[in-house]
């Protein structure tokens, strides 16, 4: 990675947005504008027994809305979300798949399980009949490389590089800036990515284990916070070299000014304050910025105790004590997982083009702890030059991304 002026300029010029509070990118924005929530009782898999029963799913999606090529019932739930969100995104870069095909593109997927729910439907089903065959058509759709290459056999791009990355919470800020550095090296004109992720039991089941399932809402910053609520989604973009998005006409969202990764190995689970200061202060060297240049914040913000207080120590260990407004959009998605970071991006987008600074829902007292601006409840008008992402996964992965709005 480098801020060097020889990279070439990429820009956003596609949104594709399948969530708990809307799809598209304009019901999206409205969405994330109103300080819609998503919250509602979770249907994918049978919650008895469970303490806490609430998750974020995306009401009434039909996959057979959106792929036209493929059968979508050969497809994982996952898979159905990325090709679907891929769709919208071309749709809404006003791109046909033939525009793709005749020019060097990128396809970059990120998610945190991939296709595990096909797994757990197939474990469902020998347990229940007590049979140990496997269904020939699970076993294909349990393959995680299917959430990019199903988007490549969609659209009949054969000569793509087709690319999933499995970075846990963070892994749709890795795949824009994948897709990113492919285009400003020089590697690809086009790129699709984003960050998928289906309801799956094992990730509920895993929060619950430690302890950090909210019962109804997910109140980030707020003093009496409970913890993270699951959701799901699919978040993709459409990045191009600013060239030949000006030679098409293409309507411009933001520009992406660059990015940075650490892996801290600090716990399994646990954020590390230093390995995630070090990742924000590798994002704004690689974007040419500095602190006082970023005009708000898109935090990793799940709800959790360690989280928050964790990652807005890193913030003031960067920023010191100019912190600009720090807001999270899970408050309203729940934690899509792999999608997080690429619907907070996205959010992050139309932010920059619509003049506006997320809301933080559910925040009802202040915590002295932390004593930051989360922009509380409704979102804020705003004229925004650049604004971060953050992402912070398990196992110590961090992305940070920077978007700038583009002249």
């Amino acid at each position: 990675m480098s801020a060097e002026s020889t990279r070439r300029r990429v820009v956003i010029t596609g949104l594709g947005v399948i969530s708990s509070i809307g799809t598209g990118a304009d019901e999206f924005a409205r969405a994330v504008r109103a300080g819609r929530s998503g919250v509602g009782p979770v249907r994918a898999f049978d919650t008895e027994g469970f303490e806490h029963r609430n998750g974020c799913e995306v009401p009434d999606f039909d996959p057979a809305a959106w792929i036209d090529r493929l059968d979508p019932g050969e497809l994982g739930r996952a898979s159905q979300l990325a090709v679907a969100g891929a769709r919208l995104a071309l749709a809404d870069a006003r791109l046909a798949p033939a525009y793709l095909r005749a020019r060097p593109a990128i396809v970059a997927v990120g998610t945190t399980s991939g296709e595990t729910r096909e797994v757990e439907l197939a474990l469902r089903h020998q347990l229940t009949t007590g049979t140990t065959d496997l269904d020939p058509g699970a076993a294909r759709r349990a393959r995680s490389g299917r959430l990019s290459a199903d988007i490549a056999r969609e659209f009949d791009l054969t000569e793509v590089e087709a690319v999933t990355v499995p970075t846990a919470c963070a892994a749709g800020n890795y795949a824009i800036g994948y897709g990113y550095d492919a285009i400003a090296d020089g590697d690809a004109e086009l790129a699709l990515c984003g960050g998928v992720d289906a309801m799956v039991r094992t990730n509920f089941v895993g929060f619950h284990r430690l302890g950090t399932l909210a019962p109804a809402e997910c109140a980030p910053f707020d003093r009496d916070r409970q913890g993270v609520l699951i959701g799901e989604g699919s978040g993709m973009l459409v990045l191009e070299h600013l060239d030949a998005a000006r030679a098409r006409g293409a309507r411009i969202y933001a520009e992406v000014l660059g990015y940075g990764l650490s892996c801290d190995s600090h716990h399994a689970v646990s954020p590390d304050r230093d390995g995630v200061a070090n990742c924000i202060a590798r994002a704004h060297a690689d974007a040419g910025v500095a602190p006082d240049d970023v005009d708000f914040i898109s935090a990793h913000g799940t709800g959790t105790r360690t989280n928050d207080l964790t990652e807005v120590a890193a913030i003031r260990q960067v920023f010191g004590d100019r912190l600009p407004p720090t807001v999270s959009v899970k408050s309203m998605l729940g934690h899509a997982m792999g999608a997080a970071s690429a619907l907070a991006a996205i959010a992050c987008a139309l932010a920059l083009t619509e003049g506006f600074i997320p809301p933080t829902i559910n925040h009802r007292h202040p915590d002295p702890e932390i004593d930051i601006d989360c922009v509380p409840n409704r979102a804020r008008p705003a004229r925004l030059r650049r604004v971060q992402n953050n992402a912070l996964a398990f196992g110590g992965n961090n992305a940070v991304l920077l978007l700038g709005a583009y002249s």
